[in-house]
């Protein structure tokens, strides 16, 4: 079988649409499938690490990319794409008619039925990756790990035949997450906080990392406590960061570009995270999180998580004052609590289930 990913990385877009495609594309190659990404070149694209991961990566370059005159009626993200959907899916076509993909997988919120259709002729069967339930979409599949989604959510926006996958138990999770999931959910028995996790996505354009380390800094954290700042290798406030990391009265190391993720997670007490698709890597490991919400698609993840008491709903404009309000009033019962409501989101397994509605098993 083979399978051809549309997806976009950068430093507006961020890493978190390509990291799910690639979690599902290498659960594809494990059950046999070939795996290829076509992929526009912004700033902060990740091309190399998807020919790292062993998967095939084809570029659209930017400088080939002069969009047609904006329509009244454009999507939301449509600056995202660096062209107009018809460009781009004229430039896509060229690839796709040398490869003939039995699945055509597009997770991009710049595109949708006008893209699509194009398209259509080029593939055996298309899938789509969302999570906004804004737009019509022209696929045979389309998925949406978002907790609490409902396939109501997309009945307006599918064909009649589009079968919908909805919900959490979807969630595209790396293999290492059910691995180091017994050990995490165990180690939380004895609630401490010991070592605390900041990781604000891949990119983290507006610094809110440096923000975190500030209100951290005039927090009252036991004596004995380490910090762990993970950033994507794209970020570009990664040598502020380590700067202002070497003035935080405890440890504090910053990593960047890990392949361990899951580890680090799992030996953490406390998570300040962003409210994106890490929330599903988190939940499934039981780590309770400050949650921030830094891009307008969060905002229902951060809402229903903390409904459910998975986490706690932090705003960026107040990170100073609720974090050393958090902080100062802490007791370990709060951390056992947002495990026990973490363990109702995902058991990581999202990645098996998918395939097989593409025709394969691992």
């Amino acid at each position: 079988m083979k399978i051809v990913f549309r997806v976009d990385a950068s430093t507006q877009i961020g890493t978190g649409h390509v990291m799910r495609c690639l979690t599902l594309a290498d659960a594809l190659s494990e059950a046999g499938a070939g795996c290829y990404f076509i992929y526009r070149e912004h700033e902060g694209h990740l091309g190399a690490l998807i020919e790292q991961r062993g998967h095939q990566a084809l570029a659209l370059p930017l400088q080939a990319c002069k969009p047609d005159e904006t329509p009244a009626d454009s999507l939301a993200h449509a600056a995202w794409l660096g062209a107009s959907q018809q460009e781009d899916a004229r430039e896509c076509a060229l690839l796709l008619q040398t490869l003939q993909p039995d699945w055509l997988i597009v997770d991009h919120y710049a595109l949708d039925r006008v893209w699509e259709s194009q398209l259509r002729p080029y593939c055996r069967q298309l899938m789509v990756i969302d999570d906004l339930a804004d737009r019509q979409h022209d696929c045979d599949l389309l998925l949406d790990q978002t907790y609490g989604r409902d396939t109501q959510d997309y009945i307006d926006w599918v064909p009649s035949h589009c079968e919908l996958l909805c919900g959490s138990m979807y969630a595209l999770l790396r293999p290492e997450f059910t691995h180091w999931r017994e050990y995490s959910l165990a180690r939380r028995k004895d609630a401490r906080l010991q070592n605390i996790l900041i990781n604000l996505g891949g990119v983290d354009k507006g610094n809110v990392t440096g923000q975190v380390l500030d209100a951290l800094h005039s927090c009252s954290l036991p004596s004995d406590c380490a910090i762990t700042v993970v950033m994507g290798a794209t970020a570009p406030w990664i040598n502020e960061v380590k700067k202002h990391a070497k003035t935080m009265p405890w440890p504090t190391q910053v990593k960047v570009g890990v392949s361990n993720m899951a580890e680090l997670m799992a030996n953490s007490d406390l998570a300040i995270g962003a409210a994106g698709s890490t929330s599903w890597e988190r939940c499934c490991l039981g780590l309770p999180t400050l949650m921030l919400v830094l891009a307008e698609n969060q905002e229902m993840i951060a809402n229903r998580l903390s409904s459910q008491g998975a986490c706690t709903f932090l705003k960026v404009d107040n990170l100073n004052t609720s974090i050393h309000h958090l902080l100062s009033n802490f007791v370990p019962e709060s951390l056992t609590r947002m495990t026990l409501e973490c363990l109702h989101v995902t058991d990581g397994g999202g990645a098996k289930r998918i395939i097989q509605h593409l025709g394969l098993s691992i």
